[in-house]
């Protein structure tokens, strides 16, 4: 094995593939701590799934095209589980970004890779939580948002907005399926708002123990 490789495998904690005894479940998120951070407080049981969530800092395409590298790069099987975590991020200074972000949709669930996408931003989720909500948010008013919600500041890199969140969890839930019912037929990048974090929270949800 070469020295790249070898460094990829570190980074996504690679363990043993041939006394494998636990399903892979990898998380590629755009974010390198707000998603992770909410993931990584999931008490899924570690002896049915491997959990490795990764903050890679990049967005639609590219994150998607990490997430392939990482998958190709193992030992991976029909029992492993693979996610990327992006949002909507709108670039008016490039005429291609709509179409970037339904293309990394359809490239990742091409390779086997499911995607919990946010139109505008993942907060959206955290909002869903409280209320219903079904006309267009600016990103920008999320924080200010939250913070009235919680009764505190909102911070974006919590590492304990899911214990804050919890008991929430199942309106997110119904909140964020109500939702993508309005769209017929949907297209996400203009499906604002619009989220499908919920999919991966329920298979998260599958594997914590009673």
């Amino acid at each position: 094995m070469n020295k790249k490789s070898s460094s990829r495998r570190t980074n996504i904690d690679y363990y043993n593939r041939k006394v494998k005894t636990r399903r892979w479940f990898l998380i590629v998120c755009e974010g390198e701590k707000t998603e992770p951070n909410y993931f990584r407080r999931f008490p899924v049981d570690t002896n049915v799934i491997k959990l490795d969530i990764t903050g890679e800092g990049k967005n639609t395409k590219s994150l998607v095209e990490k997430a392939i590298e990482l998958k190709n790069d193992t030992e991976s099987d029909e029992t492993d589980r693979f996610w990327c975590v992006f949002d909507r991020d709108k670039n008016p200074k490039n005429p291609n970004d709509s179409q970037n972000f339904n293309s990394a949709i359809t490239l990742a669930r091409n390779n086997g890779i499911d995607v919990a996408y946010s139109n505008d931003a993942f907060e959206l989720w955290y909002l869903l939580h409280f209320h219903y909500y079904n006309t267009q948010i600016s990103r920008k008013d999320y924080p200010d948002m939250l913070t009235e919600l919680l009764g505190h500041k909102y911070q974006k890199n919590s590492e304990t907005i899911y214990e804050k969140l919890k008991d929430k969890q199942e309106n997110a839930i119904k909140n964020a399926k109500r939702l993508l019912k309005e769209y017929e037929p949907p297209n996400p990048e203009s499906d604002n708002p619009s989220t499908t974090v919920h999919l991966l929270v329920e298979e998260l949800n599958s594997f914590i123990p009673d």
